[in-house]
């Protein structure tokens, strides 16, 4: 047999700064250099901002940015009277009269964004007026410097003036992750993985309900939405070879769905995508085959286009809109779950962002709440990169300034009414059955959770579904579930 091929091989991927030790479940990343000073005490770390009361009433912000519009700072008086607009008068800012000028800062970009969002949609619209906020706000920020708020208002900001201007589109060109050079992409992507749990939470947790659905059969089918990188089945291989009991590794079947144009996910890339998934397979000893299954010119999924061979266990494959990832319609992800449901698969597994609108809906609520969840990613990352500002500066221009900006985008075109969908819901709803996330899934994801800051969190909800939180927010989740006639067969 061929020499094994090193895991961080599987991207041939080098990033100076770090070396990596990965194995099949763990991945432990240790910084070489600094460039920041030292290092933060994480466990310390407080919100700066109470987004509870921020979510109340927003009425008017005229007063507000008159007296914000200067740069004396805020001081806790100050707050009080001055957000009386904006915050409705039975909630209160969670201010300590010792919180630095930094604070007192977000405080203030916080109101400024929210400002700004009110008067492009609010019932006091006023182009002019955002236009007024938008400029003091670039003076304020960059998304290359400064604290996490601050570099996360900038893209906000940056995504708030591409709305005003009407270049704010899904596709945008300006802010098209697909736009990256190739290098930078798997840099991040790397870095990501290494310094965070996001990639590998979603990964884990779905493989090791494959795993257990599949232990005794002999041919495994896994037909994958969005295969990226392919990283997620390079470490299941490593998973199906090493096991110690039971019988040999099946022969695993991996059909990728490709896409048409010119972006990343281009029928080109998957085949790359897979040339590297058989290398890696032969290098570890695991019998296996790729193949693609082209969408339709709208993204839409048929069945028929997919081959299936009898007597292999058929498993579907859903990862979405994590922060590496492309956006996907709504309508290209429920045509591809429905027609998974005609195939009567052994399992579905799906991963996808934990999203909700906090105040009362609209652009200005799902603004909130979008504000809200970068900010939970923005601090998590912070914990991992306490001291690579540079390397989270790549992660947040690579792949999460694009995300906020497409993200705002498809809010405003819609008016909110696009995002607010569970898939983890939807399954359910159209019939498919819960899979119980098992004790030994459950364990492998605190066991991850506790290579990294000891902010982040999990939780199980419903049986069948992991969620991974940071502080008190929700992020992401994982779930598994069975299509009708398997699971009463």
């Amino acid at each position: 047999m061929a020499m094994a091929m090193d895991f961080d091989d599987f991207l041939h991927l080098e990033f100076s700064g770090y070396s990596s030790t990965t194995t099949t479940a763990t991945t432990t990343t240790t910084p070489t250099t600094s460039d920041d000073g030292l290092a933060c005490n994480w466990n310390d770390w407080s919100p700066v901002v109470d987004w509870e009361a921020l979510s109340g009433g927003q009425d008017d912000f005229h007063e507000l940015i008159d007296s914000m519009m200067d740069d004396s700072g805020l001081n806790p008086a100050r707050v009080d009277n001055e957000t009386s607009n904006s915050v409705s008068t039975d909630t209160t800012m969670a201010v300590d009269e010792e919180t630095n000028g930094d604070d007192f800062k977000g405080l203030r970009l916080v109101h400024l964004l929210m400002a700004a969002a009110e008067a492009l949609t609010g019932v006091n619209k006023s182009r002019e007026l955002a236009r007024v906020i938008l400029v003091r706000l670039k003076e304020l920020v960059s998304p290359n410097d400064g604290t996490n708020m601050e570099r996360l208002a900038a893209y906000f900001t940056e995504a708030l003036q591409g709305l005003l201007e009407g270049a704010g589109g899904a596709h945008s060109k300006h802010h098209h992750r697909d736009e990256h050079h190739q290098n930078d992409v798997l840099a991040a992507f790397q870095l990501l993985q290494d310094m965070s749990p996001y990639v590998k939470f979603g990964h884990f947790t779905a493989n090791q309900a494959i795993l257990e659905a599949v232990a005794n059969d002999r041919r495994v089918h896994i037909v994958d939405y969005d295969i990226m990188e392919g990283i997620q089945w390079a470490s299941l291989m490593q998973a199906l070879v090493s096991r110690k009991d039971g019988p040999p590794a099946p022969h695993l079947r991996i059909t990728a769905l490709s896409r048409g144009g010119s972006g990343r996910r281009s029928i080109g890339t998957v085949q790359e995508t897979g040339r590297r998934l058989v290398a890696f397979a032969a290098s570890i000893g695991q019998p296996f085959s790729f193949h693609q299954c082209r969408l339709d010119s709208d993204e839409t999924f048929r069945p028929s286009a997919l081959k299936l061979v009898r007597g292999e266990a058929l498993i579907v494959n859903c990862m979405l809109h994590l922060p590496h990832f492309s956006y996907r319609a709504p309508n290209s992800i429920s045509s591809f779950l429905s027609g998974a449901k005609t195939l009567n698969p052994r399992l579905v597994t799906l991963v996808e962002e934990e999203t909700g609108p906090i105040g009362d809906g609209g652009f200005v609520g799902h603004f909130m709440d979008s504000l809200h969840h970068y900010s939970a990613v923005y601090d998590s990352l912070e914990a991992g990169f306490p001291m690579q500002s540079r390397a989270r500066a790549l992660v947040e221009r690579v792949f999460l300034g694009p995300r906020i900006s497409g993200s705002l985008a498809r809010i405003y075109r819609n008016r909110g009414g696009e995002e607010c969908c569970s898939w983890g819901e939807w399954l359910g709803g159209v019939g498919f059955k819960a899979v119980n996330i098992s004790f030994a899934n459950h364990c492998q994801a605190k066991l991850l959770l506790g290579l990294f800051n000891d902010g982040y969190r999990v939780e199980e909800l419903a049986n069948n579904r992991l969620v991974l939180g940071w502080k008190s927010r929700r992020l992401l989740s994982a779930c598994v579930w069975t299509s009708p006639s398997d699971s009463d067969s």
